[in-house]
């Protein structure tokens, strides 16, 4: 049998395979890539007795590998918390996926394993920007407020590497930055001993400085749309920092729109967190959108089409 370990590029998706893997120990293939690269699937060159394990990428997205999968009688164990439309109903599918906004891949992980290592579940919602389920999931651990600020900052630099046009962009391929985690039981150990942590912190305060001076193409008490250049650090901060701008302003939605290298647009939307909803119905209504309620975004936008997203943006928000 051979093993497979299929998973999100940021921080819920890396950090809800450490959970698993350090709960039960595995030689296995890593599939993963930059956080947008969610159509992982059709990757696994898998046969017949052979297991995959499928991490924080939408099954919608992935229907047609996973369907080939399990025909070939492999068997799957899926946890998400993304659009997925119609779950199959076929032998050698274990499904956990819950599209509830106050949930992440990784808290599902930490439901599955009875909170086994629970820290590394706060830290990857802390990153997916649902920072009150983090603070609810940590309330039994008598954490001090710096340790809780820690989790927040390691999350959200796991999830500010994952984001990138392609590898070259990020300061670590995910994959590498999992085994960096995965010694690390107790994620309060990495920060101290891992020299990566320094590394994504002192990057993420630079490109975050540089995003921080763009201001609103268009803005109104509801909606405000940024456009972010055609550089490596816009790409890599337009996540994050679509995140700050949310929590700053949690009754207005965001979107973000990073000029691409060879044209076009990648949009990071935030719903406002007042509601949390809406934005992946959005960004669905354009080819190559999805993500969740509160969250989500459209790989690739045409630039003659922006003046109909943000007519779409504000229809959904503003009215």
């Amino acid at each position: 049998m051979h093993y497979f370990d299929v998973f999100n590029g940021d921080a819920d998706g890396i950090c809800a395979l450490q959970q698993l893997r350090l709960h039960n120990p595995i030689e296995s293939t890593l599939i993963t890539g930059v956080k947008r690269d969610i159509a992982l699937l059709k990757q696994v060159n898998a046969s017949k007795g052979d297991h995959v394990t499928t991490l924080d990428i939408s099954l919608d997205k992935n229907r047609d590998a996973l369907l080939a999968l399990l025909d070939k009688g492999v068997t799957v164990l899926y946890f998400d918390h993304h659009y997925a439309g119609e779950i199959p109903e076929q032998q050698g599918l274990e499904a956990h996926i819950n599209t509830d906004k106050k949930v992440c891949s990784s808290l599902l992980v930490d439901q599955y394993l009875n909170g086994a290592h629970r820290l590394w579940a706060i830290t990857a919602a802390f990153g997916d920007n649902l920072h009150q389920s983090a603070m609810d999931t940590a309330a039994d651990l008598d954490l001090s407020e710096t340790q809780l600020e820690q989790l927040r900052n390691l999350g959200t630099y796991i999830n500010y590497n994952g984001y990138g046009s392609n590898i070259e962009d990020l300061y670590f391929h995910p994959a590498d930055l999992y085994k960096r985690l995965h010694p690390y039981a107790n994620p309060f150990d990495f920060i101290r001993e891992d020299e990566s942590f320094s590394i994504l912190e002192n990057g993420f305060n630079s490109d975050m400085t540089n995003a921080r001076k763009v201001s609103a193409e268009a803005s109104s008490d509801k909606t405000a749309t940024y456009i972010l250049p055609d550089a490596a650090w816009a790409r890599r901060v337009s996540g994050v920092y679509a995140n700050e701008l949310a929590r700053e302003n949690p009754e207005r939605a965001h979107a973000l729109a990073t000029l691409k290298p060879g044209g076009g647009y990648v949009i990071s939307v935030r719903a406002p967190i007042a509601i949390n909803t809406g934005a992946d119905e959005l960004c669905r209504q354009f080819p190559t959108g999805g993500g969740r309620q509160g969250a989500a975004g459209i790989n690739h936008l045409e630039e003659a089409d922006m003046d109909k997203f943000i007519q779409a943006f504000q229809k959904a928000y503003d009215g």
